[in-house]
This record gives structure tokens, sequence and C-alpha cells, in this order.
């Protein structure tokens, strides 16, 4: 089973807007990946997000143009100093496969948690928009596939 980690695209500054939204170059960004991901045929059941505005805009974009009629929600554990751990147990505990929306360096953690059992031990750099495929077979997790936005 596949399972998709997200960092979130570009946002505005905090001076510019306090919320912190994705940036027009954000917003391609993320436009960007989700049509080099529909080659990809990503299936997913829902689109989980750290409840932060540019991470909720990150996911519903994605699920826009993935055209994946899904339920895109806030979820816990996603936050950028939450607990990998706490995504790890969700990711295990799935019944299908989803699609998580987060932030660094929480996004990092997971990522190296999943594959190398170990936080700190990075395997992979989640730029702006960055998609990474992360695949499960019984214990074992590695990474199928990574996208990234490139230049827009």
């Amino acid at each position: 089973m596949d399972f998709y980690l997200v960092r979130h695209g570009e946002a505005v500054s905090e001076t510019l807007d306090p919320r912190r939204p994705l940036s027009r170059l954000g917003r391609e960004q993320v436009e960007r990946v989700a049509r080099l991901a529909l080659a990809k045929n990503p299936q997913v059941s829902a689109i989980f997000h750290s409840g932060i505005l540019r991470a909720k805009q990150t996911a519903e974009i994605l699920a826009e143009h993935l055209g994946l009629p899904v339920r895109v929600e806030p979820s816990s554990g996603l936050l950028p100093e939450d607990d990998p751990s706490i995504g790890k147990g969700e990711l295990e505990a799935a019944e299908s496969s989803i699609m998580m929306v987060g932030h660094l360096p929480h996004m990092n953690r997971l990522a190296a948690l999943l594959v190398n059992g170990d936080v700190n031990r990075q395997v992979v750099g989640f730029g702006p928009a960055t998609v990474v495929c992360c695949s499960r077979a019984g214990s074992h997790w590695e990474i199928a596939w990574i996208l990234a936005p490139g230049p827009v």
C-alpha cells in the first residue's frame, strides 16, 4: 500500500499576513506537482492536513487537481514540532492509502522514522510542495518515488 507525505507550498511571509497562506508561487508549485502526480495515478481515501492554512490550501489544491473525490480534513500529529510516531501510527493503522500534508521539520522526521526507524537520519529533503510516496510491505517502509515542482 502507498502513502503520500507532502510539504505545503511556499507561503507568504508572516509580516505580509500572520496566517501565512500560500503565496502565488506556492499555489503554482502545488498545481505543478499535482499535474506531475497525475501520471503516478495516486489513489487515496483521504487527504489529511495540519490545520494550518497553508497546509489546508495545499491539500485542497491537490484534491482538486488530482480529481480525487476524497475528504480533506485536519488531523492531529502533523504540526511542525509534533512527534512523528503519531503519524507513523496513523499510517500503520490505515486500511487504505492516505495523503498527509504538513510542515518541516515534521515531514523530514516522519519519512526518516518510516524508512530508517530513526527521526535523525534524514532520507529525503522536503522542499516546498514536495510529494513523497512511501510504500509499505509488512513492517518494511521504502520510498517509491519523489516529486518536486521544479521551476514554475
